[in-house]
């Protein structure tokens, strides 16, 4: 049959150069969807030999990847099942079929969500050979059949279809480049073939066929050069094997290799699922959390890839933020694709596979914190604020946050050890009805805090929040086992037995008396604090600070500021304990006079105090200790 050429119609030819120039923005995967075309070929002839043994032949099944520097070509191989004429134009020249303007007639009305949606039904992926390609040649021969055909197109206006020989079965397709895909001095030079090797390796490493490149070795002395054909991808990929076939040392050079831990993982999920969704997760905990996993440059999210092809390095589809520090990969043909597979769809699987995978890391840490106790700890010291960052970002997610609580480990006041929500609880006595925490920077300042004093001689066990996100994880939980948080730094912390209660009614009743003394102490410091009061909760302390009721804490007003929000303060209420020396010395100054220097001095001082208590640097330290000094000399 003589040479044909054939016109593209103008539709035709609008959706190629919007496959050219708009859907696929990375020019380096042409290579991965020519490579997966000649896999499905393989995969075609190996089914069709099942019941046609005539297609059966002795071919070890393979993929060949030649640049040429010279010619300016890259030529993909493969011999699988080919095609016939009739074949090369019923999916070769899908592009051309009469739907095409109705298909970019959509697109064009259709928003860029329905857009992405429309053209993941429409496989293209041959074309993207016109991303790198001036002119594309494809050689092809049916298995069974003698004749060959050969298509021929610049993607331009035209494209050519002619019988030639071929020598056996299967598709050869020579790519002959644009100049800017050719050179050393630009992006890409995909005549260079190590280049071309490490594309292989990155989006086809996990192609079941053998992918085979031609390696020039130099010989030594006056022998001259030889070429080295070599299979350059690993074809197996280890997620694919049996669990129980799979030692602890390949799962961590699988890991090594494959996502540069250097250190063996902590933790180690192989999750293989089939029914409505079928997919393959391996994932793991990293040995250390990453130096910049809470900052906004961290590129979370797994590997995906469907049928062993790489698709994309950073999905972040599939796991909640929580679990960002999660490393490994997912392998799903179900996955819906856009037209290119760069971008994964949001779809019901997506969220099936999430969902699966996240209760599978949640039972997994339950039980190792059951059995493994010393090992769930060595995770949580790495990741532990992750999951308390979890409980915070699901503050209004019941259901979240009940998977999450039980997790959760804080330092107490009991034995200085990690402890959960459950033990502090087991551990309470039976008239104690609010779970006790305390916020500051280590566990050393919570336990110098005057209040602590109080509660260390009535044998109450206290929370201590060390890290900036536990008082948020602690607000947004509100409650644990029906029992609410109470901060020992609020206005409305009181302890109710009844040692407690009788100190209370006498401080009460001396404050009856002091509302004169109380007021002058609060206009002395000038608005720094919304209130002056006596406390019963001090035992030695001569001064602390609460916060009001609903007010952020002092820490928490930190935190803020560090990240340069100032708009949360916390309303300060400096409270004086009225058995104190100090106080006795601060009634006989103001019967002085509240203008007096000294009174004033005082009050400053003991306000400066009760802030570095709480960690809090004084607005100005040269009058603090110009202050101190003074009173020092008295």
């Amino acid at each position: 049959m003589p040479a044909e050429k054939l016109q593209f119609q103008a539709e035709t030819k609008r959706l190629l150069d919007l496959v050219v120039n708009s859907i696929y923005t990375n020019k380096e995967i042409f290579l991965r969807e020519l490579i997966s075309n000649a896999s499905d070929a393989l995969d075609k002839l190996r089914i069709e030999s099942l019941t046609n043994t005539a297609l059966a032949d002795d071919k070890e099944p393979e993929i060949f990847v030649v640049p040429d520097a010279a010619t300016k070509t890259v030529t993909i191989s493969d011999n699988g099942i080919g095609m016939n004429r009739d074949e090369v134009i019923a999916n070769i020249g899908t592009i051309a079929k009469s739907g095409t303007k109705d298909f970019l007639d959509k697109l064009r009305e259709a928003s860029n969500a329905s857009a992405q949606e429309l053209i993941g039904q429409f496989g293209v992926g041959f074309y993207s050979a016109f991303i790198v390609a001036e002119k594309v040649e494809l050689i092809t021969r049916r298995a069974g059949e003698t004749s060959a055909v050969k298509w021929t197109s610049d993607g331009a206006g035209e494209y050519e279809l002619d019988d030639c020989d071929k020598d056996s079965h299967g598709t050869t397709i020579i790519l002959h480049l644009k100049p800017e895909f050719t050179g050393d001095d630009n992006e890409y030079n995909f005549t260079d073939t190590y280049e071309l090797e490490r594309l292989v390796k990155k989006y086809s490493d996990f192609v079941r066929y053998p992918v085979k490149m031609n390696f020039e070795v130099k010989g030594t002395g006056d022998e001259p050069s030889t070429i080295e054909i070599r299979t350059v991808n690993s074809m197996k990929p280890l997620w694919t094997r049996n669990k129980s076939d799979i030692t602890r040392d390949e799962y961590n050079e699988f890991f090594k290799q494959q996502l540069h831990e250097w250190e063996p993982p902590q933790e180690i999920f192989h999750v293989k699922a089939e029914g409505t969704v079928e997919y393959t997760a391996l994932v793991c905990i990293p040995a250390h959390a990453a130096q910049n996993l809470y900052y906004a440059d961290y590129e979370a999210g797994l590997q995906l890839y469907s049928r062993h092809v790489f698709i994309m390095d950073k999905c972040k589809d599939f796991l909640p933020d929580w679990l960002r520090f999660m490393k490994g990969l997912v392998d799903s043909p179900d996955l819906p694709l856009n037209i290119s597979r760069e971008i994964l769809q949001q779809s019901v699987e997506v969220k099936v596979i999430g969902r699966a995978l996240e209760k599978n890391i949640l039972k997994q840490l339950a039980k190792l914190l059951k059995d493994e106790r010393e090992r769930y700890e060595t995770f949580w010291r790495e990741f532990g604020k992750s999951l308390k960052i979890g409980v915070y970002n699901s503050m209004f997610d019941t259901k979240a946050k009940d998977e999450l609580k039980d997790l959760l480990l804080f330092q107490t006041s009991h034995d200085g050890k990690l402890s959960t929500l459950a033990e502090y609880v087991e551990r309470m006595p039976e008239s104690q009805k609010q779970i006790y925490v305390a916020a500051g920077a280590d566990a050393s300042a919570i336990e110098r805090l005057p209040q602590m004093e109080l509660l260390r001689e009535r044998g109450l066990e206290v929370l201590y929040l060390t890290d900036p996100v536990d008082e948020f994880t602690i607000e947004a939980l509100h409650e644990y086992a029906e029992k609410h948080f109470q901060s020992i730094t609020r206005e409305d912390f009181e302890l109710d037995d009844a040692e407690s209660q009788k100190v209370k009614a006498e401080v009460e009743e001396i404050a009856k008396t002091q509302g004169d003394l109380l007021k002058d102490v609060k206009d002395a410091l000038d608005g720094a604090v919304a209130e002056v009061r006596l406390t019963s909760r001090l035992k030695s302390g001569a001064v602390c600070l609460a916060t009001g009721a609903n007010s952020p804490s002092l820490t928490m007003e930190k935190t803020f500021a560090a990240m340069n929000n100032p708009l949360f303060k916390a309303t300060q209420i400096l409270e004086l304990n009225p058995n104190h020396p100090v106080y006795k010395k601060l009634e006989s100054l103001h019967a002085a006079g509240k203008d007096s220097p000294d009174f004033k001095a005082v009050c400053k001082t003991l306000y400066s105090v009760a802030l570095l208590i709480e960690g809090v640097m004084p607005k100005d330290p040269v009058e603090l200790a110009n202050q101190v000094t003074e009173l020092l000399t008295k």
